[in-house]
């Protein structure tokens, strides 16, 4: 009825001949286990042949690998798949690296995944396109290449960058070598760097089209710098210390001028204060206006400890009472725009006015409601300021340092240090100082020297993507992301971002190719001076900014062109392109007008290389340099804490391969445990790595390789063209495993999941059959599930023989039958009842007799075991008894029988057209004859004969 399986042939009998060896009948593959049969019949049991070993000791491991790598011709791969004949291309764009340092556990993660990706894609019939590539410009180079150098000061920018190129050209290398070693498949002789003058090229072609396009500009703008490097930063150059203290500060504004709304409210009242609250009391002596919110209601107290009155928030007169330990009566409550027009007294500055100004940033969630604004250290402080053309002066160097304008009392004084203290006394002094407190909150840090930085006004080039940024996202919205969260972080992060400083004041990088007169400071910069510096670039690398004297980097034509008189009149500034200008550009080089199919790095690039390379390819191309863009997470320690030197967690990808100095306490794992660990864990949240992690891996490993080892043992010898056998002559549970292979070769095609092992069920009829050598009808089943597996775990674990060449599963589509999965799984179900009936004892030693109510499940049941009771049935092999019974009613005898479990199956077929659950009983009972010497179960008329089955493989032996 459903059993219609009369597939074409697939394998036929007359494998080839198989040779007995001297193990036990129940062993694995060559275990070498003590028989419990009689020895008399130890040569007549088929054992699987392997010379695939289970293991390798962990001392040999990374030594097999090496070997494997070397035999299997890994090096041409990648050149070998470029070369084939296929029209499918896959393309994943490598983010380059940064070329600081040794490399760690997060660029395995990233380039593991990235090569499980390209490994599957080329196995699915594609040619891939992978150009492995490093960042080398930057300031954590350039800081490090000096820290090796013990004269520093008197380096000119050339010697700087010779010695930072050759500190990036060894961090390369290293970086190379473990990437080849973990398996990464590339063309690592053609890999792209930074600081290639080709390279370089490209990169000031991306920067003339924005400039030619009005989206780069130079501004006086106060902008995020580290005192600690001397430069400006990007905000994807910052890490926010969550635990940072400053020294917070409640300072009184007298007025000096009352606002016009509020004079008939203060008339006849004691002059009031404006109450400010500010963490950055450095900042004071730059302030030049106090903002509020003009919506919200203020309020005017006065103070039960002095008789002062107060201006503050309606919202923050209580918080703030009680941190100034005092009451405050509330006299009267205006709106903020009530505040207009009046003004109050620099505190440190006595012949400074600052206005009260209306500002939309301030909030009610802290401080007092009103804010204090240094437009030169201050965003939004910087925008009120344009809106009212205020003064934006900078007091502070470029070290972190008050300048001479600051005065006397300040100049040369760190501002994060011993000028804070100098500005909180002038403040005491003034008897402006209301309170001083600790405060414990978020502070942006430079990301290479962990030290605070400092909003500080300079003069920048800026990339202006407030025009960029609604085609940006546009764009942004045509993406893939996986996961698909992902997508609406990197969206707030693009709205957020207004511009975007590009210059930074160091030498190592790509120059901005810009000059400026000596006499007036104004900058020279246009199509053609660009395109005269492209050129040289290209042919001498951007150390020819620093080398050759500037009538050849900008001639007289070009100067007397833009209306200048002598070249010598001009200098070549000195500010560098920010590194993620550098990375954000390698679209240029590599995909050049294409879009790559892929982009994956970490969570952290999409507020950096994503979104760099976003902005200038949308604002140069019109469209995304990405189809897709993957985002992985961190790895961590297996305790989800952070990796540090300073607590000594951190993992060595090279120990992790070839252990440390002690192997007992770090052993060798080799690279496809390496590997796995990446595989198997969940990549879209944080990535634990420890020993527990990695041994849990190896675990995985091991047990891939045994089942592996089983099933290629089992066909031994097996030629799939000439020992075929017709798919209506295998037993139904091959029929079934084909059936689950085709379902598993689409679902790991479409979702890139693995799953290897099914059942261990298939393993232990397979097991039955190589005693009683019938082994030749299941090891076509056999040869075709450990191929196909084969192929699936490969792109995960690459150190083994390679099969890359050989493609993806070729599922035949006529494996997948209705009923197959239904009869297997159902006897299945049967048998868990069977063996949970007698935990912990043999199975071997009981009968079982099923009672299951006339339907289909009984007639799927029937097609594993035709005759009522058998001992050689599919249906028996699967229930592991000795004999199995099937019947419809239940005999009268067995009735009250002790050991009977009960259940239901479930049947649902075609889409739920055909849907039926059945009842079933499984009645257990003791064995009633001998146990047979050869295969132990209890089948045999005599203990001193073996079983008619066994009696008929002796026979034809």
């Amino acid at each position: 009825m459903l059993w219609a399986l009369r597939p074409p042939p697939l394998l036929r009998p007359g494998g080839a001949a198989r040779a007995w060896l001297r193990s036990a009948a129940s062993a694995g593959v060559n275990s070498g286990q003590k028989s419990n049969s009689d020895s008399r019949y130890r040569d007549t049991v088929l054992l699987p042949q392997s010379d695939f070993p289970a293991q390798l000791p962990g001392r040999l491991q990374p030594q097999a690998e090496l070997e494997i790598q070397q035999k299997c011709g890994f090096s041409e791969l990648y050149s070998w798949q470029r070369q084939r004949k296929t029209k499918q291309e896959f393309c994943l764009h490598d983010g380059p690296p940064y070329a600081n340092g040794d490399p760690h556990v997060g660029h395995a993660l990233n380039k593991i995944l990235k090569d499980i990706t390209n490994r599957f894609h080329m196995m699915r019939g594609y040619k891939v396109h992978y150009m492995p590539g490093w960042d080398c410009h930057g300031l954590p180079i350039e800081l490090k290449a000096l820290s090796e150098t013990r004269e520093t000061q008197n380096l000119s920018a050339i010697e700087i960058r010779q010695r930072a190129k050759e500190f990036a050209e060894r961090a390369i290398e290293k970086q190379k070598s473990a990437f080849i070693r973990w398996g990464v498949m590339a063309d690592w002789a053609n890999c792209y760097e930074t600081f290639d003058g080709k390279y370089e090229a490209k990169q000031l072609s991306i920067f003339h089209k924005m400039y030619d396009q009005g989206y780069i500009y130079q501004d006086y703008k106060p902008v995020f710098w580290s005192p600690s490097t001397n430069t400006a930063l990007a905000e994807a150059e910052l890490e926010y210390n969550q635990q940072h203290v400053s020294r917070s500060v409640y300072i009184k504004f007298s007025l000096l001028k009352s606002p016009p709304k509020l004079t008939s409210v203060m008339d006849g009242s004691p002059a009031a204060s404006l109450i400010v609250w500010t963490t950055q009391p450095w900042t004071i002596p730059a302030n030049q206006a106090i903002c509020y919110m003009p919506d919200a209601e203020y309020s005017i107290v006065k103070c039960s400890n002095t008789g002062e009155y107060y201006i503050l928030a309606a919202d923050r007169v209580e918080s703030t009472a009680a941190i100034l330990d005092t009451q405050f009566e509330v006299i009267s409550t205006c709106k903020g725009v009530d505040l207009e027009g009046g003004s109050c007294a620099h505190p440190t500055i006595p012949v400074r006015e600052s206005p009260l100004l209306s500002a939309n940033h301030v909030t009610m969630a802290k401080g007092t409601g009103l804010v204090h604004a240094a437009p030169a250290h201050g965003m939004e402080d910087y925008s009120v300021a344009s809106k009212h053309q205020l003064p934006m002066d900078c007091l502070v160097d470029e070290g972190g340092f008050f300048t001479e304008a600051a005065g006397s009392e300040l100049q040369k004084k760190d501002v994060l240090k011993e000028g804070n203290e100098a500005v909180i006394q002038m403040l005491q002094a003034a008897k402006c100082l209301l309170k001083e407190e600790k405060y414990v909150h978020s502070y942006p840090y430079d990301w290479r020297t962990k030290k605070p930085v400092i909003i500080r006004a300079s003069k920048q080039w800026f990339v202006n993507t407030e025009n960029i940024k609604a085609a940006a996202q546009e764009a942004l919205k045509k993406v893939k992301f996986i996961p698909a969260s992902a997508a609406n972080r990197m969206l707030e992060m693009l709205d957020r971002r207004t511009y975007w400083c590009i210059s930074r004041q160091r030498c190592w990088g790509v120059p901005i190719p810009v000059f400026y007169h000596k006499a007036t400071g104004e900058s020279l910069i246009n199509s053609q001076t660009i395109e005269n510096i492209i050129k040289i670039v290209e042919q001498h690398g951007s150390d020819a900014w620093w080398n050759l004297p500037i009538d050849q980097l900008l001639p007289k034509e070009i100067v007397a062109k833009a209306g200048g008189k002598d070249v010598q009149d001009y200098v070549q500034g000195q500010d560098i392109l920010d590194i993620w200008f550098d990375s954000g550009t390698s679209w240029a080089s590599v995909l050049e007008d294409q879009r790559a199919d892929v982009y994956l790095e970490g969570k952290d690039q999409l507020g950096g290389w994503f979104q760099s390379s976003l902005l200038t390819s949308v604002a140069t191309r019109k469209k995304a340099p990405y189809k897709t863009l993957v985002v992985h997470g961190f790895t961590l320690g297996e305790k989800g804490e952070k990796m540090s030197k300073s607590i000594g967690n951190v993992i060595d990808p090279d120990v992790v391969i070839n252990g440390g100095q002690d192997h007992s306490k770090e052993p060798p794992y080799g690279a496809d445990i390496f590997r796995w660990w990446v595989a198997e864990s969940n990549v879209f949240t944080e990535v634990l790595i420890g020993p527990v992690v990695l041994n849990a891996a190896k675990e995985d490993i091991n047990k891939i390789r045994n089942t592996l080892r089983f099933m290629l043992g089992n066909v031994a010898g097996f030629n799939p063209e000439t020992d075929s056998i017709p798919n209506s002559e295998m037993y139904v549970i091959d029929q079934y495993m084909l059936h689950l292979l085709q379902g598993y070769a689409n679902k790991v095609r479409e979702n890139w999941e693995w799953n290897i092992c099914r059942r261990n069920i298939y393993k232990s009829v397979l097991k039955t059959q190589l005693l009683n050598g019938t082994l030749p009808v299941m090891e076509g089943t056999s040869y075709v599930i450990a191929m196909r597996k084969g192929i699936v775990i490969y792109p995960y674990i690459s150190f083994s023989e390679s099969v890359f060449r050989n493609g993806w599963i070729k599922a035949s589509p006529v494996w997948k039958k209705p009923g197959l999965e239904e009869a297997v799984e159902g006897a299945c179900a049967l048998r868990d009842s069977f063996l949970g009936s007698i935990p912990g004892k043999n199975a071997l030693e009981y009968e079982v007799v099923l009672i299951i109510e006339p339907g289909l499940f009984f007639e799927l049941m029937e097609m594993l075991q035709q005759e009522q009771s058998s001992s050689v049935s599919q249906l028996n092999e699967i229930m592991m008894a000795s004999q199995t019974t099937l019947l419809t009613e239940e005999p009268r005898d067995m009735a009250a029988h002790e050991n009977i479990s009960k259940g239901t199956f479930l049947i649902n077929l075609e889409g739920g057209d055909i849907r039926e659950e059945s009842s079933y009983k499984v009645i257990v009972l003791p064995a009633t004859k001998s146990k047979c010497l050869r295969c132990r179960k209890y089948t045999s008329e005599s203990p001193l004969i073996p079983c008619p089955r066994c009696t008929d493989v002796l026979a034809g032996k």
